[in-house]
């Protein structure tokens, strides 16, 4: 893989509230038809969280895309829900 390839995930449900987000209940592709919702994720190649879609009946309903730094450190979200403008969050990269 190489650094710009993105690898795609699917889950369950996130935990926690903190950013970014932590998704869990891995489920593979072949689950996905059993399924009315799930969580679509894309991870880069050193396994940082990019982006994720919540899908409900084959729709995104939500969605979180993340900026990190060259330490890794969370530097902007942008949390997009159905019908309603989107939230941008800047992190100055100082622990919480």
């Amino acid at each position: 893989m190489t650094d710009n390839e993105e690898t795609c995930r699917y889950f369950l449900a996130t935990s926690g509230v903190k950013l970014p987000l932590k998704l869990v209940n891995e489920i593979e592709p072949d689950a996905l038809s059993n399924r009315n919702t799930y969580i679509r994720a894309f991870y880069d190649a050193a396994g940082l969280l990019l982006r994720f879609d919540k899908m409900v009946y084959g729709d995104v309903e939500l969605s979180h895309r993340y900026d990190y730094d060259a330490a890794g450190a969370l530097r902007r979200a942008e949390i997009i829900m159905l019908d309603e403008e989107p939230t941008i969050l800047e992190f100055n990269g100082a622990p919480a």
